[in-house]
């Protein structure tokens, strides 16, 4: 079915390992039952496909928890092509992928990997087979840059795509009726947010804290090593604090702030954010990009604090269910959450940039609060530790129940476009790969000849 089958543009290239590289056919199975000899097995443009690439393949999958089950060499192969083609005409088109940025890629996905598998470095070696920490960090970064060339060249392809009301309705109307999909019950949700307080004398224990950090490693100490222990930051903890940011990087106005107007080898003063509070340490300023690293350490909040805060949650749910001033205002009024105060507290779904959330896909946190609410009703205070950290009261209300529906054009324009969008961006890409697969040399040698692909590799 064609709805069903759209995905995201991020999710194009692991579906296409399955459907969109080669038909369910392997390559002889006798002659890859055989030890043999490493060799080059596929060409495309500048690159070359080695018999091992693919096994390398299916290992980075299953390390990202993917089944690799009935995946074939042939279908792995079509999906090492791709990214090859991908690759080879991004650098055609002077796309452009700085070291810099994929060496600090990895080590923020290395810190991320051992921080989830509490393993060693040595441990990840291993994992991965290889005889060292350095021949490890090699393939990882070949890894890295090859998925950002083929992403960055991706985006350029469906960067003009756009998809107009008219083009939607031909879209939905192609769909048949036993074949429209099913939306769940959906919930349009309003909340407000009671930040506890925190005493000055805490945030001078932070300051002193951080200045004592300061001191020391101006005499010397080791930045890297005090953010390890000490950084609450858990993005960046595991690398020393190490950050790669530019003028775009989506950080809070306060932390660009002081990231930019520091010298290289120069620590801030403590700042605040509404993470808490921060030093920065410059290590390298390369144009309009800053290799830093920062230490962030949140104050603690007294259990007088969030004892006054349940209490100003409680007076406020009050005032509302007895009907002296209406939920939105509330927000509008006493809500401490910048983001959703404005407009009444009503939240916005972030994967689909609307007001609808599907209950069966909320966190279970947010679902243990409004799956009972009625339309209008409002919960009790609850503790909720968000992004930001430290603990917060919220208070919940649902301001509409959307029944679980067959899809209906009026009614989930929003979505149907999504999909109307997402599936004229994958013919787009389609047409494209067809295209270069004619204008770029491509070889393929010995048994995969044998394979039968989708995309006509082997210009028959």
């Amino acid at each position: 079915m064609l709805l069903l089958s759209v995905c995201s543009i991020g999710e194009i290239q692991a579906q296409e390992i399955i459907s969109d590289t080669v038909k369910k056919q392997e390559a002889p199975k006798s002659s890859f039952k055989r030890q043999k000899i490493d060799g080059i097995i596929a060409t495309v443009g500048d690159y070359i496909i080695l018999d091992s690439d693919i096994d390398k393949n299916f290992l980075e999958l299953s390390s990202q928890g993917n089944s690799i089950e009935g995946i074939t060499r042939c279908q792995m192969l079509g999906n090492l092509l791709e990214q090859r083609l991908y690759a080879h005409q991004a650098l055609q088109d002077s796309i452009v992928v700085k070291d810099a940025e994929i060496n600090s890629m990895m080590e923020e996905k290395i810190g991320t990997m051992l921080e989830q598998s509490r393993g060693s470095m040595e441990d990840l070696v291993k994992y991965y087979k290889k005889n060292s920490e350095e021949e490890f960090r090699t393939y990882f970064f070949e890894i890295l840059k090859m998925n950002k060339l083929t992403t960055d060249m991706t985006n350029k392809i469906i960067d003009k795509v756009e998809i107009t009301p008219e083009e939607v309705r031909t879209f939905f109307k192609g769909i048949k009726k036993e074949e429209l999909p099913v939306f769940g019950d959906e919930l349009e949700i309003s909340q407000i947010v009671i930040r506890p307080k925190i005493t000055e004398a805490e945030k001078q224990k932070v300051k002193d804290k951080l200045n004592e950090f300061k001191r020391d490693v101006e005499a010397g100490a080791s930045f890297y090593s005090k953010a390890v222990l000490y950084s609450q930051d858990p993005g960046s903890k595991s690398n020393g604090g190490f950050m790669k940011v530019n003028r775009k990087t989506p950080l809070v106005k306060e932390f660009k702030d002081v990231a930019f107007s520091l010298d290289e080898g120069q620590i801030s003063e403590p700042f605040e954010t509404e993470f808490g509070f921060h030093i920065i340490f410059i290590e390298k300023i390369r144009g309009q990009d800053v290799d830093l690293r920062h230490i962030l350490i949140a104050p603690k909040i007294s259990e007088e604090s969030m004892k006054e805060a349940k209490e100003e949650a409680l007076m406020i749910r009050k005032k509302i269910t007895d009907g002296e001033i209406t939920f939105a205002d509330a927000a509008r009024n006493s809500s401490d959450e910048k983001e959703t105060k404005t407009n009444g507290g009503a939240l916005l779904n972030p994967k689909t940039l609307d007001s609808r959330f599907e209950l069966t896909k909320l966190d279970a946190m947010l679902y243990g609060q409004v799956s009972n609410l009625k339309t209008g009703e409002v919960s009790l205070p609850y503790i909720d530790e968000p992004r930001s950290g430290g603990k917060v009261y919220k208070i919940m209300m649902v301001t509409n129940r959307i029944a679980a529906h067959q899809a209906d054009y009026s009614t989930d324009y929003i979505k149907i476009k999504e999909f109307a969008l997402k599936d004229k961006q994958i013919k787009e890409i389609a047409k494209w790969t067809e295209e270069k697969i004619k204008d770029t040399y491509i070889k393929i040698n010995g048994e995969y000849r044998d394979c039968e692909f989708v995309n006509n590799w082997l210009k028959k």
